[in-house]
């Protein structure tokens, strides 16, 4: 069967024209599952971080509130918060409880000056500063003797602000999930937040697909008029998924 570019493309990015009508473009948007593949990270720890949860009698509040919010449909992250997931993540992998990191997401708001400053540039000089005065409101060791080293502390940052391109505002604008060499880059006003193939800018799945449909990247790199290593790396970035969610 022979797949167009015009039908690929429809078949990719259809469901996307729903996400345009809800006001979404540039922010980008992806179920805990989409985020679980692409941070390496169990999705049912992303719904807990991000919905609250209840333990032992006690009621955990959510780390922040995500950029996206459909009422019902369920819990649904923007692009700034999966880069928010990616330093909580590596905090709490550090031995923080979510709730310190909660609270460190509060007091570096006022900080950084920014409803998600996490993954801000200037959260890599200033970051520090929030923890420690953390640590003075609440005198918790295990966080002053993370956080007196200070490189032990860039190595944290460093660890889990890779491979971001940031705005002229010190925002992250473009992150590249698998490193610049790759040629995989994740831009939330480029098809809607979906990882698309740098050198193209056409959406990898948009490229899988016609793979499938043509039967080889050969067939699928002539019907897009893409070069051949287009199409390479897009089924690179697939099975590197893959092998995220197997995992």
């Amino acid at each position: 069967m022979t797949l167009t570019r015009q039908q690929s493309t429809t078949s990719v990015v259809g469901h996307n024209a729903q996400h345009q009508a809800l006001g979404l473009v540039g922010i980008g948007l992806y179920t805990p599952a989409d985020a679980g593949r692409l941070l390496g990270i169990a999705p049912a720890k992303i719904t807990r971080w991000l919905r609250g949860h209840e333990a032992n009698g006690k009621r955990y509040e959510p780390l922040w509130q995500p950029q996206v919010d459909l009422g019902e449909e369920g819990i649904f992250l923007g692009f700034r918060d999966l880069q928010e997931v990616r330093v909580a993540s590596t905090f709490i992998e550090k031995g923080l409880s979510p709730q310190r990191v909660r609270q460190a997401i509060e007091v570096a708001r006022d900080v950084v000056g920014d409803a998600r400053p996490l993954s801000t540039a200037r959260f890599r000089s200033d970051g520090r500063t929030v923890f420690l005065q953390v640590v003075e409101e609440d005198g918790q060791t295990k966080l002053i003797d993370l956080f007196r080293k200070q490189f032990a502390f860039r190595d944290i940052l460093e660890r889990s602000l890779t491979n971001l391109d940031y705005d002229g505002a010190g925002i992250p604008s473009v992150w590249w999930p698998l490193g610049r060499s790759k040629s995989v880059k994740i831009d939330p006003t480029r098809s809607f937040g979906q990882p698309i193939e740098a050198e193209t800018s056409v959406p990898v799945d948009a490229l899988v697909l016609a793979v499938e449909a043509e039967g080889s990247p050969e067939a699928a790199a002539r019907a897009w008029d893409v070069p051949i290593r287009s199409v390479k790396r897009a089924l690179t970035f697939r099975r590197e998924m893959d092998l995220r969610r197997a995992a």
